[in-house]
């Protein structure tokens, strides 16, 4: 009886007949050989594909942000500040490394393509959110945990596979490399946030001044950014786990990112639906319930980690 992976033909006459373009297939035409070529180009330029579509999303939606930052550099240094507290989560998961160090190239490609990778969940988010204005009351809910989370998620994880997978040579390289991600999407999204906020100021006609906006702004955004650190630092476990689990490597992805979208999706939820709830919410409610929030995250992830580190010195040390 033939196996699952043998079409019953080939299984009864390879070897005696000429089973070509009927159950069996070799290049010999110069169809098949365009054929073939075509493939070895597709497949080897996939990761280039990506990335050129995700520069040109970026150039259509948020290169306006970054042109207005270098033409206001008080703005990119807010910008820049704000992603402060976000870098420090980065340094403190890479020096905490506990196999070795990353190397600063693959880092760098990951931070960029998360940067370039945004304009892909902008554009999801843009297109998809209509849709859920429909949904009474709970439409923000389930736009949270069937859009944003997961595609902020998955463009994250995209930046570290195609970026830095081959450099993941121990699980927990994956929480770096998936931190690096949450890092740059973060930094691309506090700069558009703080130049919406400069320009809604700009175009009103009275309230608070442009520039003053612009801080308000990058000081809610300097205790958010760590969140997306955080959480794409799960989809990055994860990665690294099916790295060296190539069996279940899809199942074990798709772990990853759900852990990381539903964490978001929570997030997300609670922070536009809490100060409806709560009388009296203000920016400082607002930071003291974020930093719980990442505190309780964060708290997770380094039980994980921990958990890996002693497993790991047990393993080097005998």
């Amino acid at each position: 009886m033939p196996d699952d992976e043998t079409d019953p033909v080939a299984a009864a006459l390879s070897g005696s007949t000429d089973l070509y373009d009927i159950a069996d297939w070799e290049p010999r035409s110069a169809l098949d050989g365009v054929s073939v070529s075509l493939y070895g180009l597709l497949h080897a330029s996939r990761r280039w594909l990506l990335v050129a579509l995700a520069l040109l999303l970026f150039v259509a939606q948020l290169a306006a942000t970054v042109l207005l930052a270098i033409r206001r550099p008080e703005l990119g240094v807010l910008a820049a500040l704000s992603a402060v507290p976000a870098l420090a989560i980065v340094g403190y998961l890479w020096y905490g490394d506990p196999t070795h160090r990353e190397p600063l190239e693959p880092i760098a490609i990951t931070f960029v393509l998360s940067i370039l990778f945004a304009s892909i969940a902008a554009l999801v988010n843009t297109l998809l959110n209509p849709l859920f204005q429909f949904v009474p009351v709970v439409g923000m809910v389930l736009y949270f945990f069937l859009v944003v989370g997961p595609i902020e998620e998955t463009v994250k994880w995209l930046a570290v596979r195609v970026g830095a997978f081959g450099s993941i040579n121990a699980v927990v390289d994956g929480v770096v490399y998936g931190a690096v991600a949450g890092l740059g999407f973060a930094s691309i999204e506090n700069a558009l946030y703080i130049s919406q906020g400069y320009t809604q100021a700009l175009s009103a006609q009275e309230g608070v001044e442009p520039i003053v906006a612009a801080l308000q702004t990058a000081t809610s955004r300097a205790f958010v950014g760590p969140g997306h650190v955080l959480y794409s630092s799960f989809a990055g476990y994860y990665l690294g786990l099916a790295k060296f689990n190539s069996d279940n490597a899809g199942p074990i992805v798709v772990k990853g990112i759900l852990i990381a979208a539903v964490i978001h999706a929570i997030y997300n939820t609670s922070v536009t639906y809490l100060p409806r709830l709560i009388p009296g919410w203000n920016l400082l409610v607002f930071v003291g319930f974020v930093i719980a929030f990442d505190a309780v995250v964060g708290y997770l992830l380094y039980r994980k980690l921990k958990r890996y580190q002693s497993h790991y010195h047990r393993a080097t040390n005998g």
